[in-house]
């Protein structure tokens, strides 16, 4: 009898792991590992809007916004 890893879940969270460490590295932030994935952690919630930033940017890119009113 034969324990069944998920490897694909592993992989998710030591590569989220490591995109929080790397976001508190570069922003000045306070790496604790014990706060992946706790919503009411302060720097996840920081991280959290940060990515969202990021992919709202990438999907905003390209597009020519004209903010002049006629």
């Amino acid at each position: 009898m034969t324990i069944q890893f998920n490897r694909a879940a592993y992989q998710k969270v030591f590569n989220d792991l490591d995109a929080y460490r790397d976001y508190c590295r570069f922003e000045g932030k306070v790496f604790n590992e014990a706060a992946l994935y706790k919503k009411d952690d302060p720097n996840w919630i920081a991280y959290e809007k940060w990515r969202n930033y990021i992919r709202m940017k990438a999907r905003n890119a390209g597009r020519n916004f004209n903010n002049r009113r006629n």
